[in-house]
């Protein structure tokens, strides 16, 4: 009975999935230690992000300041840590962004075929023609460096990843007889659509959610290093590495080197995790 009890327990099918995936243990081990140190900033460290100090100012790594401080006497570690936020609360929506714009499209485009097909996928497939960064900085400059537009930016620049993989699968279950049984019985399309093919046909979008929220964090983060993203005296990553940039070659590393790690780390457990995962969900690569 115990062994019964413990063999459903959340610990042991979260160890059972470790051995099966050790990509998604490491990623996932990742993942929960930036969620912890984003949630638990006010513990970790008494500094404030954005509080300047005179007396302070471009002192190195040190017991005080684990992460040395930047020109204008703000602490580095407090910086790193807030900057988590950022991170996250771009990719994270901006990936929800994407699916709720490329799910509908290749679910719609997969069981109709035909000319919804064609002009759909062509204009996304039009979309994906140009560099996303060149595109994201276009978009961004004329728009304005908000937190919001950049989100929307990205979800819009990455939805045709999602309708093809949606898609994808769409046209190979709509022949199934589930699909038939369900249109027999009188269902609407939409209802066919959301209710009996899109369950079946998420599992390639969500195996790459992890991956695609690691290319916002990167595409963002340049945006903010390159001065059209989220603006200084915010503490985002991209933000401080140009602000490091600029130190480099007078020997103040510290200040962009960190922010660096932390971003090379995390999108590190997203890539992970994703590849991970997309073993688990598909048979055909072992993980079935």
């Amino acid at each position: 009975m115990i062994t019964s009890v413990l063999g459903f327990s959340p610990l042991a099918r979260a160890c059972g999935i470790a051995r099966r995936s050790p990509m998604v243990a490491i990623g996932a081990a990742i993942l929960i230690l930036f969620v912890a140190a984003a949630i638990f900033e006010g513990w970790i460290t008494r500094y404030n992000p954005i509080a300047a100090d005179s007396l302070a100012l471009m002192q190195p790594p040190s017991a005080q300041h684990l992460f040395g401080t930047d020109a204008n006497g703000m602490d580095g570690f407090a910086r790193v840590l807030h900057g988590i936020r950022y991170a996250f609360g771009i990719a994270v929506p901006a990936v929800a962004v994407a699916m709720l714009i490329g799910v509908p499209v290749g679910l719609l485009t997969g069981y109709l075929g035909g000319w919804t097909d064609e002009a759909l996928m062509r204009g996304f497939d039009a979309v994906r023609v140009f560099p996303s960064i060149i595109l994201a900085l276009a978009v961004v400059a004329a728009a304005g460096p908000s937190l919001i537009n950049v989100v929307l930016v990205l979800g819009v620049l990455d939805a045709p990843v999602f309708a093809r993989l949606v898609r994808a699968e769409v046209l190979a279950l709509r022949s199934g007889g589930f699909v038939e049984s369900a249109i027999a019985a009188g269902n609407t399309l939409p209802r066919v659509l959301f209710v009996h093919l899109m369950p079946n046909a998420l599992q390639g979008a969500l195996a790459q959610s992890a991956v695609r929220a690691a290319w916002a964090v990167r595409i963002s983060t340049t945006l903010a290093f390159l001065g059209l993203g989220i603006q200084p005296p915010t503490p985002e990553w991209g933000v401080m590495i140009r602000q490091g940039a600029e130190y480099m070659v007078t020997g103040q590393w510290w200040i962009g080197v960190f922010p660096g790690i932390a971003l090379i780390l995390l999108s590190l457990g997203l890539n992970l995790a994703g590849d991970g995962l997309a073993d688990l969900l598909d048979p055909r690569r072992g993980g079935g």
